[in-house]
């Protein structure tokens, strides 16, 4: 195959060329991807469609990771709560005895998510401030001043109990369904100090510098048997160390590492994770979502996620992909399976890249934008489709059968309508005395006789897929072999068409001769050539129609009918092109305007007269072509075998007149 008939190909692929060009591909492309990329980011229900996906992804394709080492939970669990004379508040001289053991082990930074809002036992009060005070490890414990958290009295107790120095909020920003997934910032408090979040705040006291902005969490997803992803101890059994042994486990467990202490109670303080999608142990006690969060800070903050420049590259790719096949001419259902295989396959392989590299790569944007794009093209290719086809049916639905338009509709590239030269089969029908019988009708039941007469004759054009050009009064002019180039047979379908035609309209005639109306006999004439075709006519009014020599000669062709008192009359280049029609000779013809002779043939219809007598016609017909004396004989015999047969009884009134051969000339169009 060569360069010009792969183009050939791949064109007939595309539809709607105005909207299939490179550049508006490429438009509808980078919109879809603009727009998807936009509005997952943006818009609060796509934006929880896509953190959803996000955690799907985590759930099957993140690696296990062990716990981080730099962080350790002591927490207020229900076995502490057991040894303790009551539940709440949390017995802050157990706490007070918890951290000066854990202020023993070295750590880098311990983190209290408790609220000190209000009092408690005095005495217990007093030794846990004391502490506080005179720790020699970094502290950062939980402070607020939102009203919905504390009340005025509240707030100055907590301003009165923890140091200025130790502040931080411990706020847990949530999604829209109730999601933890980013680490606050911070905020400013009333006397215009900003106070650093929880996380932010413990990630300084270990020496790491933190950014003033929101940092998503990075999960770890926790091997299996591990309870969250972080190792707890609970208070109850630190605080039972002997001392001897707490100074030999205390730094192993602890030292140079930040301790969160908070509460791991039933029904308190708990929080939805992603990991939520892994297990219930997703659903999580406060303290454990500070840990992630202060584990991503020590990291620097790098998140697994792809950001939207990524994602917008992605998704510009996989919405060319999209557009192109919108573009793509072929049904619709492969079209849209192969879009979703697409989608699917982007899926699973950003399951596995995930997999491999460890980054997310958004699914939801891409995918948007694929559907998008091919949704944006289909419709604008689609839109130039439907008034293509339109045109095709408004302009050939009426005279073509409804096999050929579906085909136009399919193939639009195929009905051309510009004018070109093409050899096409050419058949003109016209109602013998017409004129006179018209003159003794009412104009509408003269109408409704027309109609019904050309609506039947129109209807076995269409049989045969030709096109009916127009109709001249009540004469019909078809056309075989357009506007569709795949018609190799195009002369036998016109003529097998004229002999139904002439059943047809014997049929329509003797039913009106029941009715005492003498409608007149059908001739048709079909010839085969070489004409122009495509549209003529003015800037306001355009006919598809052909134009030619060959048109004008089937329009004579049909008048030879009078004079030899047949049905139909077929040339010779017709019959030629004929395999499974049976014709006899009528004559050689020169028509009006013509200097060559042509041999005009009837067809005949199958199991007729004319064909039991095929033999003896032709024998007699050899005769009068070769001037013998005996034709005249031979014709008048004949015409005493088969008196209703026209064709003979002109060839055996001619003979008997005088004349010889089969020769005419035409003086008349």
């Amino acid at each position: 195959m060569n360069f010009r008939e792969w183009v050939l190909r791949a064109r007939s692929l595309l539809r709607g060329r105005h909207f299939s060009s490179i550049a508006a591909l490429f438009l509808v492309a980078v919109i879809a991807a603009g727009v998807s990329v936009l509005a997952v980011d943006h818009f609060t229900p796509l934006i929880n469609a896509d953190n959803f996906l996000k955690d799907w992804e985590f759930a099957f394709a993140a690696h296990d990771q062990p716990s981080d080492d730099r962080v350790r939970i002591v927490a207020i669990d229900e076995d502490t709560l057991h040894h303790l004379p009551y539940r709440s508040p949390i017995d802050r001289g157990m706490l007070a005895e918890l951290l000066t053991r854990l202020d023993e082990s070295h750590p880098r930074a311990i983190g209290i998510d408790i609220l000190f809002d209000q009092p408690t036992e005095a005495a217990k009060d007093a030794a846990l401030e004391r502490v506080i005070r005179t720790m020699k490890t970094p502290l950062v414990i939980a402070y607020t001043e939102e009203p919905e958290n504390v009340t005025p009295k509240q707030l100055q107790y907590l301003r009165a109990f923890v140091p200025e120095k130790d502040r931080a909020t411990p706020d847990l920003p949530k999604d829209s369904y109730g999601i933890v997934r980013t680490i606050h910032p911070g905020m400013k408090v009333d006397d215009g100090r900003y106070l650093l979040s929880f996380e932010r705040a413990l990630a300084e006291k270990f020496g790491v510098k933190t950014a003033n902005k929101t940092e998503t969490i990075v999960w770890r997803k926790p091997p299996k048997g591990q309870r969250y992803d972080y190792f707890e101890t609970g208070a109850w059994t630190v605080n039972q160390y002997a001392p001897v042994m707490m100074k030999a486990v205390g730094p192993a467990l602890f030292g140079n590492r930040i301790i969160l202490v908070g509460s791991d109670m039933t029904l308190v303080d708990r929080h939805r994770t992603p990991l939520a999608t892994i297990s219930a142990d997703g659903v999580m006690p406060g303290v454990f979502a500070h840990a992630y969060g202060i584990s991503t800070l020590l990291d620097g903050a790098v998140s697994p996620f792809a950001g939207w420049k990524t994602n917008l590259f992605i998704a510009l790719l996989l919405s060319l992909i999209g557009a192109a096949l919108g573009v793509l001419n072929f049904h619709l259902a492969p079209r849209i399976a192969i879009l979703l295989a697409l989608v699917a396959l982007y899926c699973v392989g950003g399951l596995y890249f995930y997999n491999y590299s460890g980054l997310v790569v958004g699914l939801l944007s891409p995918s948007m934008a694929t559907i998008l794009s091919f949704v944006g093209m289909d419709s604008l290719t689609g839109l130039q489709a439907r008034r293509q086809r339109f045109e095709i049916q408004g302009m050939f639905s009426r005279y073509l059968s409804p096999k050929v338009v579906d085909f136009l509709v399919a193939h639009p590239e195929r009905a051309s309508l510009e004018a070109e030269r093409r050899v096409m089969t050419y058949l003109f029908t016209d109602i013998a005395d017409f004129t006179t019988f018209s003159e003794h009708m009412e104009s509408k039941e003269l109408a409704d006789l027309v109609n019904d007469y050309l609506e039947g004759m129109t209807q076995v054009v269409q049989k045969h897929d030709g096109m009916v050009d127009k109709f001249i009064g009540d004469a019909v002019f078809a056309i075989f072999n357009v506007p569709v180039y795949d018609l190799p047979d195009h002369a036998e379908r016109a003529v097998q068409c004229a002999l139904d035609m002439d059943r047809f309209s014997e049929d329509f005639r003797k039913r009106y001769e029941e009715k005492g109306l003498h409608f007149g006999i059908t001739r048709i004439g079909v010839l085969t050539g070489p004409a122009a075709v495509g549209n003529f006519g003015s800037k306001t009014r355009l006919s598809y129609t052909a134009q030619g020599d060959a048109v004008n000669a089937a329009s004579r062709l049909e008048g030879l009918n009078k004079q030899f008192g047949t049905h139909i009359c077929v040339a010779g280049e017709t019959r030629a092109l004929c395999k499974t029609v049976q014709f006899r000779e009528i004559a050689s013809v020169i028509l009006k305007g013509k200097t060559v002779p042509t041999m005009v043939w009837e067809p005949l219809h199958p199991g007729s007269r004319a064909v039991e007598l095929v033999e003896p016609y032709r024998a007699a017909f050899a005769k009068t072509a070769a001037h013998a004396p005996e034709a005249k004989d031979l014709f008048a015999a004949l015409a005493a075998e088969a008196p209703d047969d026209s064709c003979i009884r002109w060839h055996a009134a001619r003979l008997a007149q005088g004349h010889e051969g089969v020769e005419i000339k035409m003086t008349e169009k």
